[in-house]
């Protein structure tokens, strides 16, 4: 138990400033689209096929100006953002008249907090950093609801220290710690699954990295230069005739020369904000290539696809929200106590002798 104490401590002080930021940002980003306070953002979602037609060939029509991507306005925010190459875009109404444009996501909150919160900055290596440290966040759970149980008769719940001592942090820790541990483990599970898939092994099965690889795999398309002129509208046609009672949500553009265009939808029963009901279209014809029925998927896929929307409360409304707002604030709070009073009200060596 003593050797469980002091890697939890050192670990703790280690790695735990890493962890408050990260809980700390996303507490903040669970609320992002109420950042944006431009004229429309409150409008109603627009879904009918006519009006996204309209909007998808205004904004993809000139190819010198066309953006990346489209995200189109959900139920909880009433804008279009667009995505440019080199970190752009753009805030439109659903009519696709420009609210809001940047030329770098330095000049947007959400945008920089985002990319802090899932790549540090930095990519591909920064979000494995940050599954590294959502699986050490997981090991202190659990072992601090070992280290709990040894002293739970002398649980008191606080928000706050009693004082600023070492002795009355270690104690609010252990206690606030015990109390938000669900919330946490979930935050945290669902966090590093999203960034290490095999993780699915373990609480979807053995088979699960293997069958979501292939489920989600995007059709293989001959290399094509993207034409100047398509058929947006009849792509959006397409789209809803196929699938009548999904939200037309994105639009996007290939990223590669072999690419091809990809539409995605959100049926009724997606919790994923996005939909994972998906159509690719070729990117020198606009010919329709394949689509994929989110309702016809493995069990063990949709299952996948829920962990997103847990983590980023994109499910479940107001209530829930407030409750990951509780997590990433737990996690900050924690954190952050747990490397102060580690390195800053750690026992003087003189002082434990006198003693």
């Amino acid at each position: 138990m003593k050797l469980l104490d002091l890697i939890h401590r050192w670990a703790g002080g280690l790695i735990g400033l890493l962890l408050a930021l990260m809980g700390l940002s996303g507490a903040i980003l669970v609320h992002r689209d109420a950042w944006v306070t431009l004229p429309h953002a409150g409008d109603a979602q627009i879904q009918s096929t006519a009006a996204i037609a309209t909007v998808a060939e205004r904004l993809m029509a000139d190819p010198a100006t066309r953006p990346q991507s489209v995200t189109f306005a959900s139920a909880n925010f009433g804008l279009d953002r667009l995505a440019t190459p080199g970190g752009g875009g753009a805030y439109t109404d659903q009519a696709g008249n420009v609210l809001l444009r940047w030329s770098s996501q330095w000049e947007r909150p959400e945008l920089w907090l985002f990319d802090f919160h899932h790549h540090l900055f930095t990519g591909d290596a920064g979000e494995a950093v940050i599954g590294v440290a959502a699986l050490i966040g997981l090991f202190f759970v659990i072992s601090g609801t070992i280290l709990w149980w040894r002293t739970r008769k002398t649980f008191a719940f606080r928000l706050w220290p009693a004082r600023m001592t070492r002795p009355a942090i270690v104690r609010q820790h252990r206690d606030l710690g015990i109390v938000i541990a669900p919330l946490l483990a979930l935050s945290l599970l669902t966090g590093a699954t999203l960034v290490f898939r095999p993780l699915t092994a373990v609480i979807l099965g053995p088979s699960a990295p293997a069958t979501i690889d292939k489920a989600l795999k995007a059709p293989k398309a001959p290399p094509a230069r993207l034409a100047d002129r398509l058929d947006w509208r009849g792509m959006i046609v397409a789209a809803r005739a196929l699938y009548p009672d999904a939200e037309i949500r994105s639009l996007a553009l290939p990223r590669g020369a072999g690419g091809t265009i990809t539409l995605r939808m959100r049926k009724p029963a997606e919790w994923l904000p996005n939909g994972r009901t998906t159509l690719w279209f070729a990117a020198d014809t606009g010919a329709l290539l394949a689509h994929r029925d989110d309702s016809k998927l493995p069990q063990v896929v949709k299952a996948y696809n829920t962990i997103y929307p847990l983590h980023a409360a994109k499910v479940g409304g107001l209530g829930y929200r407030l409750v990951m707002t509780l997590s990433g604030l737990g996690l900050a709070m924690l954190g952050s106590f747990a490397v102060w009073s580690f390195w800053f009200r750690r026992p003087r060596p003189g002082r434990r002798l006198s003693r």
